[in-house]
């Protein structure tokens, strides 16, 4: 995938057709959107067949006007006859696309029925904050003021309700996490106090360079494990092939400093088991979530901004992600900056979705699972095995003389 993959023809059936969702567990979105282009193709070749007989029907009719003035056998001069097509093949190209599209949903809904395990061995009952920073003041002195009360209110008040961990979202306090312990803000100073877990969005290093980073800090303060970005936002977080660009970029681009990314292999553990992580951008890959759950990861935690877009972009980056429970048959806890956080089952059903524009604190239960779907184990085997099936296919009708081609 480049880094500028963004979706499919999967995605439109998201958030709300669930049970065809479900054909992602068997070799990821590229299922989805397989059934949806065969079907589609099949109603359209069952139209281009009906336009083609009626087409047909007109210009035998005017031959017959014309061999009626003009005292000639029907036919052309030769004398040979025309036929009025008999080709219906329409009807069986409807009859198989009505039929693929009732065997699919029946597949989908067989997976979908599946029950979830919920035991108490597996719970961990998160807390989300939803710090509501606009973009507009985010990196300035008002911004990080109100992003530091924010979050050290939040995640005393849902300490006090006794969740396991609090989520906040992608570069939630947008300093070097590193500064903050060493200088005993006030938000590390309530984890000390409280001794909640807590995976907080900020900044790390590599080298030089600075990381859009989740950290996992438990209750004593300890910095257990970090993951930095992997998908970075091309021009918005780097900048590509930047020794040839770089400087004609600087120009033109607001960004004070440029992101590394995080290596491609990395795996966030955590006291509870390992976890699934993608910060903002990198819900458009499913490939990322497939690979850390097929290394272990029990569930999935996401965090995003989402400040810098209007309302509907949220409610995709939504759908991405209950593909992403879906195909990985996680729970997935989102914490977002400015909406929609929220809780996906592995079903891909929405337990709880914030508002948007909107400061809120959310504790909710989700469950760990060590589940593969097909789509864990062997990926996207799916394109190979069409391809291969094509190519045979083409060879057998080349032996037998079968021309191969659209009418």
């Amino acid at each position: 995938m480049s880094p500028l993959y963004w979706s499919s023809l999967s995605y439109t059936q998201s958030p709300h057709n669930l049970i065809i969702l479900h054909l992602g567990q068997l070799s990821g979105p590229i299922t989805v959107t397989a059934a949806i282009v065969a079907v589609n193709g099949l109603i359209a070749e069952s139209a281009l067949k009906v336009s083609s007989f009626k087409v047909s029907r007109l210009n035998v009719g005017r031959l017959n006007v014309e061999s009626d003035h003009n005292n000639l056998p029907y036919g052309n001069a030769k004398g040979e006859q025309y036929s009025t097509p008999k080709n219906l093949q329409h009807s069986t190209l409807l009859g198989i696309a009505i039929g693929l599209l009732i065997s699919l949903h029946l597949l989908g809904w067989l997976l979908y029925s599946k029950p979830i395990e919920q035991s108490n061995d597996s719970a961990i009952k998160v807390g989300i904050i939803q710090g509501n920073i606009p973009n507009e003041i985010k990196l300035y002195s008002a911004g990080w003021q109100r992003a530091i009360k924010g979050y050290t209110t939040g995640y005393q008040t849902l300490a006090d309700q006794k969740v396991d961990a609090v989520l906040t979202p992608e570069t939630a306090l947008p300093f070097l996490w590193e500064e903050q312990v060493r200088t005993r803000s006030s938000f590390y100073s309530a984890i000390l106090d409280k001794g909640v877990l807590v995976w907080v969005g900020g900044y790390g290093q590599i080298g030089r360079s600075l990381t859009n980073s989740l950290f996992t800090v438990t209750g004593t303060g300890e910095t257990f494990s970090r993951y930095d970005k992997v998908k970075l936002v091309p021009l918005g977080e780097y900048i590509p092939f930047e020794e040839f660009l770089g400087r004609l970029i600087d120009r033109l681009s607001p960004l004070d400093s440029h992101l590394a990314a995080g290596k491609p292999d990395q795996l966030l553990e955590t006291p509870f088991g390992q976890a699934v992580v993608g910060i903002c951008y990198e819900s458009a890959f499913s490939e990322h979530f497939r690979y850390q759950a097929a290394a272990g990861g029990q569930f999935i935690i996401t965090a995003s901004n989402n400040a810098h877009y209007s309302n509907s972009m949220p409610a995709q980056h939504h759908a991405q992600d209950v593909m992403r429970s879906i195909e990985t048959d996680r729970w997935t806890v989102r914490a977002t900056n400015t909406g929609y956080s929220g809780i996906v089952d592995p079903h891909g059903k929405t337990v709880w979705l914030s508002g948007i524009n909107t400061y809120e604190l959310h504790a909710d239960t989700i469950y760990r699972r060590q589940t593969q779907t097909l789509y864990v184990r062997w990926g996207n085997w799916l394109t190979p095995v069409l391809l291969g099936l094509g190519g045979i296919g083409w060879l057998v009708l080349g032996w037998f003389g079968v021309s191969v081609g659209l009418e």
